[in-house]
């Protein structure tokens, strides 16, 4: 018992360290503790309990003690992050707590420290998992349109098929309704849906009409205080006049930050449609640092300044004040709604199916609003039945997936098998063996890629990581060119400027 009782003792010093509880609060946590633990006795140890960096260094050997015991089981990713979560809850403060400091520290220190300290305490309390996080293979590649962010996602766990099982047990209630919804606050959670005890929000009245949207972390972060902000209601995704409304209010309230939305049509609308929420965060991405190749007139709109942007998706990026801002994206959004160019595969509908919409991204530069909005179509075809304008059959080897804001800015989220599969298939370029790559079932896909690289490069053991990753990062550029609705031709510019001439 001698170890539990040191483990409990790093708990409380790290949320100590951390802030996460005052000196008097200490004896009720420990109490707090050792409930969910089970235990009725307890002895301090000796010595000055060691504080590790982050909360799974404690909590691992924690779980490992609780799953011999019984108390999770069965033993999986899922139940451990199940019970895990109930320990941090301790150090949680009420949601009323968090939003009151957070209103303090905006007041009086800005926007910038009220945020700061948000972002610290999702990380402290484990809600952003950053020992997972930190298993992202992550690095930035050269381009012709900037230095594009690579990362392969290795940081949600796969599903264990035991906790598949136990899922399937879980009567289904509808509450909460979704991931996004405001009412996961706090939530336990169980084998079918994440625990979220140690999850906090923030109100933010973006339309300015006492109906706010909630504030908070994505749990696997894809790059610096990754955010998102969800509507207080359960309704789907949908670009309206508000929605831009609401972006560059955002950027109003929190100007160190940038936030986006994605498309709401299918195939170009990201992963998640049935909730409307936005993305944004502290990064700068390639896109944002893209230059206006071509400056265009809105007749409509003297005063905002408006550029085609040198990116492979079709942008248009707009300056000016935020009410000039809201205007003129609503203009261009209802343009495009309705806009068909059959010769360049440019149909608004078909039938009554739309397939025009825009992902828009908004931030600030000094004290103008600036939007970039993406114009997006998702018609299929029998030639292309994942879309005309998605990541086509040669590079699905690599990047197969909807191309959502995130990609749209310049980052690529790959999938985890890649990380091994660009491992084995480096081994054996370096080997020249072609055969193996085409006989290997999990190789094979990259076997036409293959045999193009060793025409282009003699393998190494220490040129090949860095070959691969530049070679991936271009195939990325390639899978954003494949979802520009106008391609960076001749043909496609001239259909770009017959669409703004519409404008």
């Amino acid at each position: 018992m001698a170890d539990i009782y040191r483990l409990t003792d790093q708990l409380i010093a790290y949320a100590l360290h951390h802030g996460l509880i005052e000196p008097e609060d200490t004896r009720w946590a420990l109490n707090e503790i050792l409930a969910v633990l089970g235990l009725t006795d307890y002895k301090p140890a000796k010595t000055k309990p060691k504080i590790p960096q982050n909360a799974a260094a404690i909590l691992g050997p924690i779980c490992d003690w609780a799953a011999a015991r019984g108390l999770i089981t069965p033993d999986t990713v899922t139940q451990r992050d199940l019970f895990d979560t109930r320990l941090m809850n301790v150090f949680a403060a009420r949601p009323c707590e968090v939003m009151s400091e957070f209103s303090v520290l905006y007041k009086t220190r800005g926007p910038q420290a009220a945020t700061d300290k948000f972002y610290h305490d999702a990380r402290a309390l484990n809600y952003i998992r950053t020992d997972r996080v930190a298993k992202n293979r992550v690095w930035k590649a050269d381009t012709p349109y900037g230095k594009l962010d690579i990362t392969i996602n290795m940081s949600k766990p796969e599903k264990d098929p035991k906790d598949i099982a136990a899922a399937l047990k879980v009567k289904a209630s509808g509450y909460p309704e979704c991931l996004l919804c405001k009412e996961n606050e706090g939530y336990a959670g169980h084998a079918g849906h994440p625990a979220r005890q140690n999850l906090r929000l923030i109100a933010l009245d973006l339309l300015k009409d006492g109906n706010p949207w909630y504030l908070q972390y994505s749990p696997y972060v894809y790059y610096n205080e990754h955010c998102i902000c969800l509507s207080n209601k359960h309704e789907p995704m949908k670009l309206t006049k508000n929605s831009f409304v609401r972006l560059l209010n955002f950027v109003e309230i929190l100007p160190h930050y940038f936030i986006g939305s994605n498309a709401d049509l299918p195939i170009v609308g990201g992963s998640i449609l049935t909730h409307d929420h936005f993305q944004g965060g502290r990064y700068c991405f390639a896109m944002e640092q893209a230059p206006v190749e071509k400056k265009i007139k809105i007749k409509k709109f003297p005063r905002v300044k408006a550029g085609i942007v040198r990116w492979p998706m079709s942008v248009i990026r707009l300056n000016g004040s935020k009410k000039d801002l809201i205007e003129a994206s609503d203009y261009i959004l209802k343009k495009w709604r309705t806009y068909s160019d059959p010769q360049a595969d440019i149909l608004a509908f078909t039938g009554k199916t739309p397939h025009n919409t825009i992902t828009p991204i908004a931030r600030r530069r000094g004290k103008a609003f600036e939007i970039d909005l993406v114009l997006r179509n998702n018609r299929t075809t029998q030639e292309f039945p994942l879309g005309i304008f998605h990541p086509h059959a040669q590079v699905h080897h690599i990047k197969k997936e909807n191309i959502g804001l995130i990609e749209v800015m310049g980052l690529a989220v790959l999938p985890a098998r890649l990380s091994g599969e660009l491992d084995s298939l480096g081994k054996l370029l370096i080997k020249k063996d072609i055969k193996t790559i085409e006989k290997d079932p999990a190789l094979a896909k990259h076997a036409a890629w293959a045999q193009e690289l060793l025409e282009k490069y003699k393998f190494t053991p220490k040129n090949v990581k860095n070959i691969l990753q530049k070679e991936v990062g271009r195939v990325f550029a390639k899978v954003l060119e494949y979802a520009g609705v106008y391609k960076r031709t001749t043909a496609g510019q001239e259909a770009f400027e017959r669409f703004l001439q519409k404008l």
